[in-house]
């Protein structure tokens, strides 16, 4: 099988086996990538040029998401019978998909970058076995990340020590206001 610049390339000449084979193991890898996804969002692109592309598959890659571009065909078949299989209506045009294991990532950054590039669409998504339409999808990646949850889950329990410290101090503060204030009464 020839590569270029680090690219695979399929051959789909000559034997109609050879070809059927490399379609089925194209799909067996593609179901096997996306079956322990939490997240998997379909995005319709159309006209991004190289460097979009490349800079929106840099932003999925540092927050953990896969992106795979593929004919629908192929995904129908690799979702086929799974948790995803109500994603079908969805897949029409040229097809994007992106899946994390976190359940808003890959919404959350394909939104952001759809704002910024409308040849990007956000088309559906599937949270676990919940199949979303766009509306959904949109309103998914407003959430926020399992990080910014865990940082304002910390931020809760540090603050009952914080307004316990605050509740001690208070009478003593307020003690030494009403002395102050019927110093200056007296005065």
């Amino acid at each position: 099988m020839p590569t270029f610049v680090g690219m695979t390339v399929f051959i789909f000449g000559g034997n109609m086996s050879a070809k059927r084979t490399a379609k089925q193991n194209l799909t067996e890898a593609l179901g096997a990538d996306i079956k322990d996804a939490e997240l998997l969002v379909i995005l319709e692109q159309s006209g991004l040029n190289a460097d979009q592309t490349l800079d929106f598959r840099r932003q999925n890659r540092a927050a953990g998401v896969s992106v795979k571009v593929g004919k629908n065909t192929l995904i129908k078949r690799a979702i086929k019978d799974t948790k995803l299989a109500g994603l079908e209506p969805y897949l029409k045009g040229p097809t994007v998909l992106a899946y994390s294991k976190d359940p808003v990532a890959a919404a959350k950054i394909a939104a952001e970058f759809a704002k910024k590039n409308p040849k990007l669409k956000l088309i559906a998504a599937a949270l676990g076995e919940q199949i979303l339409d766009a509306k959904g999808a949109m309103a998914l990646a407003t959430l926020p990340s399992l990080n910014e949850l865990r940082g304002k889950l910390v931020g809760l329990l540090q603050a009952p020590a914080t307004k316990i410290a605050g509740v001690l101090q208070a009478p003593a503060g307020q003690l030494a206001r009403v002395l102050s204030a019927r110093s200056k009464q007296a005065a």
